[in-house]
């Protein structure tokens, strides 16, 4: 591991012209001298704004790219069996999608999670904290392993646009994450005075930014996530007290973006009055590879993540990998007297349901082995 380590370091070095690396944090690699001049200093020249039409949300639009991202092993497969409401069996490299919601509603949990699983693919992941937010001691609760994870924290929008465009061109990271949308800062809004920039200049680098970064995402296998907030706005034409949901960053997202979960909070989880999780639902809203509009509900448990046994096992029983009698269960020859102790016997046992979660996939997504 530390060989391979060693060799994206210095990969990536080359690529972004370091001359140093830290354990932990990758600086910021572009001079702040000028407003907006960053997003051309890989020497490709933007355009102007292109022209937007209104178009439904919710439409299922077509699989525009080269149709080799599909044939090699295109979906990056999750633990996580239930999000088989995207249709097929994972989130797709060499694409960009979108995880938006409320505050604490496990956006930050479910990407820890994508990056744990391309981690035990052998994958090498990289987490943008544009926040100030991530704590490594957090990620390895959920799995991740820190010491493996490139972590940045760029100091402006243009900066960190730039990073996910130069790492996706490396073609050296499996996985990136940009946490958030709605915490990215334009250059001219940090070397102004707060409240003098008129109009929202960060949808509009967002908007030139991610043409370059599709055209990078259309020679790489990199799965780019970005994490974004909502925002409540009152539409006047539909009446007083309304509130109209939309996420940050502007339209540009929506468009690029191939896949779009919604998450939501749906309830806590309580023991003898004890809150110890939460239960939270995800919902396909834009899905270019398979139907859109489909619902996943999982379960959150603070301090470990989620919680992936009770849906393993819901599906092992759908489909005959594990057997039931009245309140008895039986896996590979054992015999338990309810559901939280099968539960349980597969958190204690990650070999087994392993097992078990390779047989689903092989079951639910045959087209993809």
């Amino acid at each position: 591991m530390k060989t391979k380590m060693d060799f994206y370091k210095r990969h990536l070095l080359q690529s972004l012209n370091f001359s140093s690396f830290r354990r932990y944090f990758l600086p910021s690699f572009i001079p702040r001298n000028g407003n907006g001049a960053s997003i051309t200093h890989c020497g490709m020249q933007t355009s102007c704004l292109s022209n937007t039409a209104d178009v439904l949300e919710f439409d299922c639009d077509e699989l525009l790219d080269d149709g080799k991202a599909v044939e090699k092993h295109t979906a990056l497969h999750l633990a996580l069996s239930r999000l088989t409401a995207l249709g097929i069996g994972g989130l797709p490299k060499g694409r960009m999608v979108e995880i938006y919601g409320k505050e604490a509603s496990g956006k930050t949990t479910l990407a820890l999670h994508i990056i744990k699983e391309a981690q035990k693919l052998g994958g090498y992941c990289a987490y943008l904290d544009v926040e100030n937010a991530m704590d490594p001691l957090l990620a390895e609760s959920v799995g991740v392993d820190a010491d493996d994870l490139l972590i940045s924290r760029p100091d402006s929008a243009e900066n960190m646009l730039n990073v996910v465009d130069t790492l996706t061109k490396s073609a050296s990271v499996d996985v990136i994450v940009v946490d958030s949308v709605a915490a990215l800062v334009p250059q001219c809004e940090l070397e102004a005075p707060i409240g003098s920039i008129k109009g929202c200049m960060q949808s509009q680098v967002m908007t030139k930014a991610l043409r370059k970064i599709q055209y990078s995402l259309c020679q790489s296998k990199t799965l780019i996530i970005f994490l974004n907030q909502v925002r409540f706005n009152p539409r006047s034409n539909e009446g007083l007290g309304h509130m109209d949901e939309v996420t940050c960053g502007g339209n540009a997202l929506k468009f690029y973006a191939a896949v779009r979960l919604r998450i939501s909070r749906i309830g806590l989880l309580k023991t003898e009055e004890k809150i110890h999780g939460l239960g939270i639902c995800i919902q396909v809203v834009k899905n270019k590879l398979a139907p859109a509009m489909k619902k996943a509900e999982l379960e959150i448990q603070f301090g470990r993540g989620i919680r992936c046994e009770s849906e393993v096992l819901g599906l092992a029983l759908e489909h005959g990998l594990v057997l039931k009698e009245g309140n008895s269960y039986f896996i590979e020859g054992e015999v338990f007297s309810n559901k939280q102790a099968a539960e349980r016997y597969l958190s204690e046992n990650e070999g087994i349901l392993d097992k078990m979660v390779s047989s689903l996939r092989s079951l639910l997504f045959e087209r993809l082995s």
